[in-house]
């Protein structure tokens, strides 16, 4: 009986420790003409565990519409070598994962409002986007500089509003006149408590109504089957 109390008790300790940490995601993307790149990285625990995910645009294919990325995973130290994979994405891969989403919001209640109320408990800091675009021509380069600054305030302004921004941004769009150029980069850091995102998670399975939804997306393990290249 002893044993039996110090053991739920080590659980019940466990958990709260493991609810109360704090996830740290740092994203960065970079888009020059056909180059692209994205980073996404996974820190806890003051970085004693640590996931990154590198996804670095190859090209899009010759013999096909579809688009070949290299995804680099490494978890834990850095001493572990990343594994690599190069995959196929087809414009038929993006209608499914879009068929899919609406079926999983179709099968869950209030959705809006899960998601909403733990995007409140997100905050985001040190968000940097600074772009540059030209297309050789002064007067349309100055309508583009100005609809770009204009997406840029809309996508801010909703992320203001649903979540916490805690440093000052840093956002600049330079034109370029004399010649052609698209460039962008935006990086962030975000971070909220894994005890929110259970907490969500259990509200998105406490609300779900009917049985499993019509997905179209197989699982990753069949991937290779359906126009995925691994090596």
């Amino acid at each position: 009986m002893k044993w039996l109390l110090i053991a739920v008790i080590a659980l019940i300790i466990l958990l709260f420790i493991i609810m109360a940490t704090k996830l740290k995601i740092y994203f960065h993307f970079y888009h020059g003409n056909d180059n692209d790149h994205l980073r996404i990285q996974f820190k806890a625990w003051f970085g004693m565990i640590r996931y990154k995910i590198e996804v670095p645009l190859i090209k899009v294919d010759d013999n096909s519409p579809t688009i070949i990325v290299k995804e680099k995973e490494a978890a834990g130290t850095q001493e572990n070598a990343p594994k690599k994979e190069t995959k196929q994405y087809s414009a038929e891969n993006l209608i499914d994962s879009l068929h899919d989403t609406k079926a999983m919001i179709n099968h869950i209640v209030s959705l809006h409002k899960i998601i909403r109320k733990f995007l409140k408990r997100v905050t985001i800091r040190n968000l940097e986007w600074h772009t540059f675009a030209g297309i050789g021509d002064a007067a349309h380069t100055g309508m583009l500089t100005g609809a770009l600054w204009a997406i840029k305030g809309g996508i801010l302004g909703l992320i203001s509003h649903y979540m916490k921004l805690k440093t000052p941004l840093s956002i600049t769009v330079t034109p370029h006149f004399q010649f052609s150029v698209s460039q962008t980069a935006l990086s962030c850091m975000i971070h909220f408590r894994v005890g929110h995102a259970m907490l969500a998670g259990i509200k998105l399975i406490k609300y779900w109504k009917g049985g499993l939804p019509d997905f179209r997306t197989k699982p990753l393990s069949a991937l290779s089957d359906d126009g995925t290249k691994s090596v």
